[in-house]
């Protein structure tokens, strides 16, 4: 997924000299995977619209102060998630002071995402509800190497850990997904493996 390493480098080249045909590439290499990440980590539509927009204002921002060795991948994830976390903050602070309105505002159905509408079969739809009931740490390391494709090492740059670190809530992040597609008593999974690469 992405660009090739020489492709990559070249790109990056690019950005810094800010050729407007580099940021075409780049959104095209990594807007709808960034978009994706950001959907099923947040679980909103609106979240991650605002948030991808605000990666590319980044990227904008910020080309010309790349390394020149710049992977693209895991700085364009770490911008993602750390938007995130700085979004949740945001929200924790706007919750905490809303909570006396709360009794006054009407009750709506929940809409559900895009990505459970689009859902095929019953064993996604079971993986999607069992992934978002795990810890976003959880749920981040399983969505950048399961599903993006991102090198432990390089999803370990993105969450700003070691790659040992990594690996090991990796692991627990698999064996809690496992349990929970067990309980759900949907999609049992003898094997944490099984469960996203």
């Amino acid at each position: 997924m992405g660009v090739d390493r020489d492709s990559e480098l070249t790109l990056v080249a690019a950005l810094r000299a800010g050729e407007q045909a580099a940021f075409t590439s780049v959104f095209n290499a990594y807007h709808a995977r960034l978009y994706n990440f950001l959907l099923r980590l947040s679980r909103s539509r609106e979240v991650a619209e605002d948030l991808v927009e605000e990666i590319w204002l980044r990227l904008v921002a910020s080309s010309s102060r790349l390394q020149e060795d710049t992977r693209l991948a895991p700085w364009l994830f770490a911008v993602a998630r750390n938007l995130y976390a700085s979004h949740c903050r945001s929200r924790l602070l706007e919750d905490s002071h809303a909570a006396d309105l709360i009794s006054f505002w009407p009750a709506g159905r929940p809409v559900r995402s895009p990505f459970e509408e689009t859902a095929a079969s019953e064993a996604d739809r079971q993986l999607e509800v069992a992934l978002a009931q795990l810890p976003v740490s959880a749920r981040e390391v399983l969505l950048l190497v399961g599903v993006e494709g991102l090198t432990p090492a390089a999803a370990a740059e993105v969450c700003g850990i070691r790659s040992e670190a990594l690996r090991q809530r990796l692991s627990r992040a698999r064996a809690l997904l496992a349990r929970r597609l067990e309980s759900l008593n949907q999609l049992p999974v003898r094997n944490p493996q099984e469960v996203l690469p």
